[in-house]
């Protein structure tokens, strides 16, 4: 059974203007596969609380990066309030459908919509650190660049990795679209907006892809 645990926060970057990483110090943490969330429980003085599932960030140690949300029970503490030497409950490793190997060498394709890029960088990293060179390309759609993750790193020249950015907000205004994916072939990650998701699936569909071979994390409503 997974269990509660004391997560203590021992460092935190900001990844955009409205979201930030959590690097957190767990005893006795089993270990995850990237694609793997974990959930995250606040409890305030009147015993009230509140629980959300956030993705990890890397293969190796518990990070998280969250979007402050501005209705948001969680997020904006986390993003806020939350300081190094404070500590959560959180509960995991979940999940293992949605999970990359690094021993599958079939080529990946990565499709992000916003904040569902934190898994999916879970899994580049993965394979970076597993040194492999299993062809990676990632399509991350956002509003514009100032809202990107991981900037510097994404930024940072990689043999098998491939990005296509489209900005939703910055001119020319567009959406993903059926040239921007390629054909049948890689494994397909899609993680984002359950609107998001559900367009990018369909999409995915139309050029080819075997709807087997896709699998999918959506958020929202």
């Amino acid at each position: 059974m997974i269990r509660w645990r004391r997560a203590r926060l021992t460092a935190a970057r900001e990844e955009s203007p409205t979201a930030r990483t959590l690097v957190f110090e767990v005893p006795d943490w089993p270990g995850h596969l990237p694609g793997q969330h974990v959930d995250v429980r606040l409890t305030a003085p009147d015993g009230y609380t509140a629980q959300r599932s956030y993705s990890l960030a890397t293969p190796e140690g518990v990070e998280l990066t969250v979007e402050g949300l501005p209705d948001g029970e969680v997020s904006p503490y986390l993003v806020d309030e939350l300081t190094v030497g404070d500590e959560i409950e959180l509960r995991g490793p979940v999940g293992g459908w949605f999970v990359w190997r690094p021993a599958v060498t079939t080529p990946v394709l990565l499709v992000a919509g916003g904040s569902g890029i934190v898994p999916l960088m879970a899994m580049i990293r993965a394979r970076r650190l597993a040194g492999g060179d299993t062809p990676f390309h990632l399509v991350y759609s956002l509003r514009e660049p100032a809202r990107r993750y991981y900037a510097a790193e994404l930024d940072t020249p990689d043999p098998w990795l491939t990005i296509t950015w489209v900005h939703t907000r910055l001119a020319p205004h567009r959406r993903i679209t059926k040239d921007d994916l390629p054909g049948p072939g890689p494994d397909v990650f899609v993680c984002g907006p359950t609107g998001f998701v559900e367009a990018a699936a369909d999409l995915l569909l139309d050029v080819g892809h075997d709807s087997a071979r896709i699998r999918t994390e959506r958020f929202g409503g």
